[in-house]
């Protein structure tokens, strides 16, 4: 037999890409499903282990790093097939040709025995001026196959998830069952004790799990055992449209809600199935506001009466989705290149899923929140320092988002509910427990949240226009002020949002950040008519700055340099709290201030970026990009250099961290921070006002 030209083709194609291809780069980890704290499914694929990245033979995990069970299999004219997963007891795997990210999707695109191709699109779209599509807690998954040698093909689909999604305790019971609602086929699965506003491991202990997709012809579904489930599958091509009534651990004997999809004869004219996967929880979020505690529902509760009616809304939504994202990431991707070049969009483009992904939308249409959780390092509700680093990326994208964000934060001081004169640093503990700090127990960062609540309060209404905010804000944001008037010149030793690197006396980056927020302040006073006091302030952060000069600066240095604290011209630092300078163009900072601190970064860059300061050789990511942000342009160009090199050659295996060594790339003696929203700083550049751009 003469082989065709389509099956030679496809040979070659086989052998040319027996690697994978990563587009843009092959990241530390690969976004699957992530839409929320608890809806966070990743893909590890750091550069150390060479098949990393790889979809079919590897495990999706929580952010924190445990196994989701999630698996896929294909069989072709009768072979069985992995494309997602691990599944026990099978041997063969399709070939990964290609994995691609945008800010809103992962496609992995795989040859199976030459026969056909097969695409994965995971789809979690961001709607940053649709609250009503943003606060569903649901995302895509779109399966495509098609011919590969131009013969028709017998295809069956499979794919399942396990109970590990229900709870971070792999020992708890899950419950669950089947159904159907308007032309979609669910599986539901739930904690059998579930623990409200509660986590273990960092996973919700509440709520209800759905995995869903179209009652098409074709459709069979079951649950049951893992190895059961899906051995069934691979033996017969179909499942049993029955269910396992025995609840259990979730580590007994496994259990999984699985489907299968006969796609039939599939030749050069593609056949798809689109999954959907989610998490609905009534209430979510315990809030210590005006009214006391209470508990605020899901924002997506006050728009539709049931969790059915949520999932089949959003996937029969997925043509809209399509666009809609489609239309994001282009505005990013043309964004971001003319802001900086290519290696931007790498970092940017990774980074959207994550920012959004540290977010939940609670309350009700009249009346909505934002919420964040510091993901990795504490586990706060409402971390003011972590909201600061990530707040260019609601700017960028929609800037009422970040009103509410900063609105329960107001509302609980301005109720009476924390005592202190400083701004508090967090709205709690334990997210998704926001009841604040009564007594005043926060972690004091004192002079750090003041400036960022007043910097981050002008930039709201800088791309907003709305005066009133300030208004209604004007008395709080005054006293916080006060403090920084008392404590911005010489701050006292204190921590700064750099906790994890200790406490020290007289930082002169912090300085900076309190003699921004006083000019803040004044701002703030101008537009509300508190001329007085727009003056007032004016005057005390000039004569601050002025004096900052030449307490903060090592001027004997070649080049000289900001110092990390006062007198101490061994030290140095990123001075990265000069972005809000030119983000507010308060104008503050003189000139020479931007043109000294971008001829010294380049001299004491490492392979990796540039260290955070002289005490460690780890950096901060979210830092690197607001220092890039108002640097020249060839300083600008190796931060962003540097860093998108560290995406694609970082031996981690987690997602998208912003401290690494610089040196090596890996954690060193750095804490391990992984998924933090505060990766929205990667927007920083972006989020500038044309006007506020310094002018090289």
């Amino acid at each position: 037999m003469i082989p065709t030209v389509g099956l030679i083709l496809s040979l070659l194609l086989a052998f040319v890409t027996a690697q994978s291809v990563f587009t843009p780069a092959r990241p530390p980890s690969i976004p699957l499903a992530v839409k929320s704290p608890y809806l966070s499914t990743w893909l590890p694929a750091g550069a150390s282990g060479t098949d990393g990245g790889y979809l079919p033979g590897h495990w999706p995990t929580f952010w924190a790093g445990q196994v989701l069970g999630w698996a896929g299999i294909v069989r072709v004219d009768n072979t069985s097939y992995v494309w997602m997963g691990n599944p026990l007891g099978f041997n063969n795997l399709t070939n990964q040709t290609s994995a691609e990210y945008t800010s809103t999707s992962s496609t992995f695109t795989m040859d199976v025995a030459g026969k056909v191709f097969l695409t994965v699109k995971f789809l979690s779209p961001v709607y940053p001026n649709d609250l009503k599509r943003q606060s569903l807690i649901f995302s895509y998954m779109d399966v495509e196959v098609v011919s590969a040698d131009g013969n028709d093909h017998d295809i069956q689909l499979y794919t399942d998830i396990s109970a590990e999604f229900v709870s971070g305790d792999r020992g708890d019971v899950a419950e669950w069952d089947s159904g159907n609602a308007d032309d979609v086929v669910f599986h539901k699965i739930w904690k059998q004790t579930p623990l409200l506003f509660s986590e273990k491991n960092d996973q919700s202990e509440w709520g209800n799990w759905y995995y869903a997709t179209d009652g098409v012809d074709g459709l069979s579904w079951a649950t049951g055992a893992d190895t059961d489930v899906r051995g069934s599958f691979s033996q017969d091509g179909r499942l049993s449209d029955t269910k396992d009534t025995n609840w259990r651990a979730i580590d007994d004997h496994w259990p999984v809600f699985a489907f299968s999809v006969d796609l039939g004869s599939v030749g050069t004219d593609s056949a798809n199935a689109l999954f959907t996967i989610g998490l609905c929880q009534d209430d979510a979020i315990q809030f210590l506001g005006k009214s006391g505690v209470v508990s605020l529902p899901s924002l997506w509760s006050d728009f539709f009466d049931e969790d059915e009616d949520a999932l089949t809304f959003f996937h029969h939504d997925y043509d809209n989705a399509v666009s809609k994202s489609s239309k994001l990431d282009g505005k990013i991707a043309e964004d971001s290149v003319a802001a900086a070049g290519a290696d931007y969009l790498t970092i940017t483009s990774l980074t959207v899923r994550q920012a959004f992904g540290g977010l939940e939308l609670v309350g009700t249409e009249k009346k909505p929140y934002l919420f964040l959780k510091e993901i990795s390092s504490d586990g706060n509700a409402q971390t003011v320092d972590v909201m600061f680093p990530a707040h260019p990326i609601l700017l960028y994208t929609n800037p009422q988002l970040l009103k509410l964000l900063l609105d329960p934060l107001f509302e609980n001081q301005e109720s009476g509910h924390y005592p202190n004169k400083w701004s508090i640093h967090d709205l709690g503990r334990s997210f998704p427990n926001a009841t604040g700090h009564p007594e005043g127990d926060d972690e004091a960062m004192p002079l750090e949240e003041c400036g960022n609540m007043l910097i981050m309060t002008l930039a709201y209404w800088q791309q907003s226009g709305d005066s009133q905010y300030l208004r209604e804000h004007y008395k709080i944001l005054d006293q916080w002020t006060q403090y920084l008037i008392d404590e911005a010149l010489i701050p006292k030793e204190q921590l700064s949002t750099d906790d994890f690197a200790g406490a020290l006396v007289n930082q002169t980056d912090l300085a900076l950040k309190g003699m921004i927020g006083i000019q803040a302040m004044a701002n703030i006073a101008d537009i509300t008519s508190y001329y007085a006091d727009a003056r007032n302030y004016t005057a005390i952060a000039a004569s601050y700055i002025k004096e900052w000069q030449t307490l903060g600066i090592n001027h004997i240095a070649t080049p000289p340099h900001t110092t990390l604290n006062y007198g101490n011209n061994a030290s140095w630092g990123l001075l990265y709290n000069l972005y809000a300078d030119a983000l507010l163009n308060t104008s503050l900072v003189p000139a020479s201030v931007y043109a000294q601190q971008s001829a010294f970064y380049p001299t004491v860059a490492g392979t990796y970026g540039v260290p955070l300061d002289t005490r460690h050789a780890y950096t901060k990511t979210d830092w690197q990009l607001w220092a890039a942000a108002v640097a020249s342009e060839d300083t600008r160009d190796l931060f962003i250099g540097c860093i998108a090199k560290w995406i694609q050659e970082t031996p981690l295996s987690v997602p998208f961290t912003d401290i690494y060594e610089t040196g090596d790339g890996g954690f060193g003696d750095a804490p391990h921070f992984m998924a933090r929203p505060v990766m929205g700083g990667a927007f920083a550049l972006l989020a500038l006002p044309k006007e506020g751009a310094h002018a090289w």
